[in-house]
């Protein structure tokens, strides 16, 4: 292996795609990223065009790649927004409809009928999810409804389902491979996530042709090649994961209690829960964490789908911040004492309440609030419902005798705010540690690329090389916290839904 081998990490996410050379130490040496168009056709739906995906997958990889010279990449390792769903043409890998985005909420009142109909345990046992219209599972059905002459063709086998990574896969081996990985299939919710199969029974009540689906792999495989016509020489695709087990795995979450919280577009955490399957009884997620040589190894997981996304709204929709930044200097100016909350429910409530239609609000407001105490709620929204996913998970984890860490590791854009750090760490009652490296979910995908060609070392070595690059420690009383977090359940209760459960 040549001393100058590098690793391409493809990581394509909601907002944008990035492309990163990382080398054998983990550093980053190239780097390239560009924003995505979001397309919005209707109040609660979300849609990405699968085309512009590719067309910037390959941008940003050309970018990077000019930087390092393209010869010098041993690997490739695709990392992914996951649920988002892609039906594409088998013979020539061209998109028949918008990608439907995790975010969207369409199937709605398919996920109602589903759970009238008693499927919510089949899908827990199996899955490790709920019915919820996050996973692809409804997403592909409505498709296959609405998106005229697809289910025909489907059903003759000339159309491919999958997650970006599989349609990125297709595009980049010149459709030589329709494959997923097993982190991927895992939020389908049409993948037992026990025996490692897709589930008949799922797949005939959504209506969904076994033959449009991949074969599913382990997180470290061979994968094909990249053509040479997209980075110049033919490249060694050896890493897929979906984007919140990249980065639990690039934050070196190895043994069963470590958990990451990842704040980008959304907030997701991720708890190692180790070689078996954690049910849980507070309506969280199990899902697989990697699976290697055949061996999965599982997690729990909470989503909340408002994290960056909410200061994006209060800079785009309600104009009171120029840039995200600004919400660190504007929050240092709230008042600590003016009641304000601020529920970001504009998709309806992820874990632990799983709330299709619940709907945004803003409560405590008194004519001295001020836009310091709206910005300011909002980010204290993301650290409230962060407490809400480790409580839950604090329990689960007790039940299986997994004891929790008192430390969070996290990453994303949102810890680049020292106030929001800090008022997570307040309102946790616990440390909070910053990854060193914050672009955790391509260093997850690298890793797992690398380790297939030994270019990194084994899990214990890159658990040793990990270290934050700042940490905040709890500094508010327990009294005060418990009266906030106590304020936060109440303007929850407020927004719920009537046919919530």
């Amino acid at each position: 292996m040549s001393e100058q081998a590098f690793v391409l990490a493809i990581d394509q996410g909601t907002t944008s795609t990035r492309a990163i050379v990382f080398d054998r130490d983990g550093h980053a040496r190239a780097a390239a990223q560009i924003p995505l168009t979001q397309i919005y056709p209707a109040p609660g739906l979300v849609e990405h065009d699968a085309e512009e995906i590719w067309r910037s997958v390959l941008q940003v990889g050309r970018e990077a790649l000019r930087e390092v010279g393209a010869p010098s990449i041993a690997a490739i390792g695709i990392t992914n927004q996951r649920e988002t769903t892609v039906v594409w043409e088998r013979a020539t890998g061209k998109p028949l409809a918008n990608a439907i985005v995790w975010q969207d909420r369409r199937t709605a009142d398919l996920c109602a009928k589903l759970t009238e109909e008693g499927w919510g345990a089949h899908v827990a046992e199996t899955t490790g999810l709920v019915i919820d219209p996050y996973f692809s599972a409804t997403k592909l059905a409505w498709l296959l409804d609405n998106v005229p002459g697809l289910r025909t063709r489907a059903e003759a086998g000339k159309v491919c389902f999958g997650t970006v990574d599989s349609f990125l896969l297709f595009r980049m081996t010149g459709g030589k491979l329709h494959v997923t990985d097993a982190t991927n299939a895992a939020r389908t919710k049409l993948y037992d996530i026990r025996s490692g199969r897709w589930d008949d029974r799922l797949l005939e009540r959504f209506g969904v042709p076994p033959v449009m689906l991949p074969e599913v792999r382990d997180s470290q495989s061979d994968f094909g090649a990249a053509q040479p016509e997209h980075f110049g020489v033919a490249i060694p695709i050896r890493g897929i994961a979906g984007d919140q087990q990249a980065a639990g795995y690039g934050q070196a979450c190895f043994r069963p209690g470590m958990l990451k919280a990842s704040y980008g577009t959304g907030c997701f955490v991720l708890a190692n829960t180790g070689a078996e399957k954690v049910a849980s009884a507070t309506r969280m997620l199990a899902t697989v964490f990697h699976q290697l040589d055949g061996k999965r190894t599982y997690a729990l997981e909470g989503a909340i789908f408002m994290a960056g996304a909410t200061v994006q709204w209060l800079r785009d929709s309600l104009g009171l911040i120029a840039s995200a930044p600004e919400s660190e200097a504007l929050a240092r100016n709230a008042d600590p004492k003016s009641g304000v909350y601020l529920v970001p429910a504009f998709q309806g409530l992820g874990a632990p309440f799983w709330d299709a239609n619940a709907r945004a609000a803003i409560l405590g407001l008194t004519r001295a609030a001020s836009k310091a105490d709206l910005v300011a709620a909002g980010l204290e929204a993301v650290a409230f419902q962060t407490r809400d996913l480790l409580r839950a998970m604090g329990r689960d984890m007790a039940v299986s005798g997994i004891a929790p860490p008192s430390v969070l590791r996290v990453d994303g854009g949102m810890t680049a705010n020292a106030w929001f750090m800090q008022r997570l760490a307040d309102i946790l009652g616990q440390r909070v540690e910053i990854a060193l490296n914050p672009e955790t979910t391509a260093l997850g995908a690298a890793y797992h690329a690398g380790q297939a060609i030994d270019l990194f070392g084994n899990q214990a070595e890159l658990a040793k090389a990990w270290v934050p690059s700042r940490a905040f420690e709890p500094a508010m009383s327990q009294a005060e916290r418990e009266e906030r977090y106590g304020g936060w359940l109440d303007a929850v209760a407020r927004v719920r839904s009537q046919t919530a459960s």
